[in-house]
C-alpha cells in the first residue's frame, strides 16, 4: 500500500498500490489537448455508452447469483492448458507470424523477427487486491520468464483483467518498452516502468519499436481502476504493423462502424485478436457477442472474410452471466456460417496464422450443455444502425 487519499477532514486511508496513479502535470495537459477529450472525460465514438441500464442492477444481481446460471460459468473440470515451452518459443515461426493466446486477452505475437506481447495477465485474480475479486479458471500456461525476451508490451486500457500491477512490474525489469493508451503511462510510472520506455499514445498517434508500427485506433469502452473513475486514461484497440505482415486487438469494445475505417487505415490483416466474451444485455454497448466481433473481424477485412480470427476475452475469468463455454460455441457457429477462418487454440498452444489453425473445440470436455438462442432468428441489441440480418449470422439451422 502507498499513498493517502483524504476522503473527509482529518482522515486519511491508504491507497493499494494496484490503483495506480492519475494522471497529472503536463501528460495531463496533454490529455486535456486531445481532440477526443471533451467535457472533462475521455469519449467514445458513436457516443454515450451504457455499462448498466437503469433500474436494472437489481435484475443483474438475480441472474448473477442464480445457483443454475453460476454452475454454468465456471468449468466442470480441468481445462486443457496447452504446456507451452520456452523452447516452444524459441524457434522462429517459419511463416514469420505466430499468436500465444496465454489467456483472456493475453497473446504473444511474434511478427517479423518481433515480439509483441498484449494484455499480460499472470496474476491469480484481476483484482486490486490478491484475496478478492475474480479467480483464474485456469492456471498460466507457463511462468512469465519463459516468454523469452519481449520487445513491446501492448495495454488496451486499464482495467484489472488487462492491466495487471505484479505483472508489469515483472516486466519492467527486462528492458522492454511499453505502448499504453494516453494517460495509462501515469500507472505504469507509479510502478516503477521509467517514462523513456513510454509509448503513450492518443488514437490514430503510431510509435515505431525496431521494424514496427503501432498504432492505437478507437475502441468504444470506458476506464478506471479506483474508487473514482475519473475517465482520464484513454482505451484503445491496436494495429500493429511489421515488414511482411499486420496484426489488430480490439481490447475491449462494444462494436461500432469505426471498424471499417481502421481496417482501410492499416489493414487487411493477417490474424485478429478480437474480445467475444463478458458481453451481456446489461452492458451492450462496451463489449461485442461473438456475433458482433465476428462482424468486426469482417469489417476489418473490407467486408468479407480474410485472414484469422483468435477470439478472445473469454475462457480464463468470469466476468459476466452467460456460460463460460458460450462465446467459443457461439463463435464456431457464427463463424462456419460465414466461412470466416477461426483459431481455437488451448491457452498456451502457439499456432501460426499461415498454417493450419487449431479449430477443436477443446472446451466441450469440461463443459456442461450450452443453449444455442443464436440459432433462432433474433435481433441483437449493442450494435447501433445494424440490421437482424447483419448480425443474424448463425440463423436458424
Amino acid at each position: 500500500m502507498t499513498g493517502v487519499r483524504s476522503q473527509s477532514p482529518g482522515l486519511s486511508l491508504p491507497r493499494p498500490a494496484a490503483f495506480g496513479a492519475d494522471p497529472d502535470g503536463e501528460r495531463m495537459a496533454r490529455i486535456r489537448r486531445s481532440p477526443h477529450f471533451q467535457d472533462g472525460v475521455f469519449q467514445n465514438p458513436g457516443g454515450t455508452t451504457r455499462t448498466v441500464p437503469p433500474g436494472s442492477r437489481w435484475d443483474f444481481a438475480k441472474l448473477f447469483l442464480d445457483k443454475e446460471q453460476r454452475l454454468l460459468r465456471s468449468p466442470r473440470g480441468t481445462v486443457p492448458v496447452h504446456a507451452t515451452t520456452y523452447a516452444d518459443l524459441a524457434r522462429p515461426p517459419a511463416t514469420g507470424l505466430r499468436l500465444t493466446w496465454t489467456g483472456h486477452s493475453g497473446v504473444l505475437a511474434e511478427i517479423d523477427g518481433h515480439r509483441v506481447l498484449f494484455d499480460p495477465v499472470w496474476s491469480e485474480r484481476c483484482s486490486p487486491f490478491p484475496f478478492a475479486g475474480p479467480r483464474r479458471l485456469h492456471p498460466v500456461p507457463l511462468p512469465l520468464a519463459a516468454l523469452g525476451p519481449v520487445d513491446v508490451v501492448v495495454i488496451s486500457h486499464d482495467h484489472y483483467d488487462h492491466l495487471d500491477m505484479p505483472t508489469i512490474k515483472a516486466l519492467a525489469g527486462t528492458g522492454t518498452v511499453f505502448a499504453v493508451p494516453l494517460g495509462v503511462g501515469a500507472h505504469l510510472e507509479h510502478w516503477g516502468v521509467f517514462p523513456d520506455r513510454l509509448r503513450e499514445l492518443d488514437w490514430h498517434e503510431s510509435a515505431e519499436v525496431g521494424g514496427l508500427t503501432l498504432t492505437a485506433t478507437p475502441a468504444r469502452h470506458f476506464c478506471g481502476r479506483g474508487l473514482r473513475n475519473t475517465q482520464h486514461t484513454l482505451w484503445a484497440s491496436w494495429a500493429v504493423t511489421g515488414q511482411e505482415h499486420r496484426i489488430y486487438h480490439s481490447g475491449d469494445t462494444g462494436y461500432f462502424e469505426g471498424f471499417e475505417d481502421i481496417g482501410a487505415a492499416h489493414g487487411p490483416f493477417d490474424a485478429t485478436m478480437i474480445q467475444v466474451g463478458a458481453y451481456s444485455e446489461f452492458w451492450p454497448d462496451i463489449h461485442m457477442t461473438p456475433e458482433e466481433g465476428l462482424r468486426a473481424h469482417l469489417d476489418l477485412q473490407g467486408g468479407g472474410p480474410g485472414g484469422v480470427l483468435l477470439p478472445i476475452h473469454w475462457g480464463t475469468f468470469n466476468l459476466a452471466p452467460h456460460a463460460w463455454a458460450e462465446p467459443g460455441e457461439w463463435m464456431k457457429d457464427a463463424a462456419e456460417e460465414a466461412g470466416q477462418a477461426v483459431a481455437f487454440p488451448r491457452p498456451g498452444e502457439p499456432f501460426e496464422p499461415a498454417g493450419k489453425p487449431p479449430v477443436e473445440a477443446w472446451w466441450r470436455a469440461v463443459s456442461g450443455p450450452v443453449a444455442r438462442p443464436w440459432r433462432r432468428p433474433r435481433s441483437v441489441g449493442g450494435a447501433a444502425g445494424t440490421s437482424k440480418k447483419d448480425l443474424d449470422l448463425a440463423g436458424e439451422r
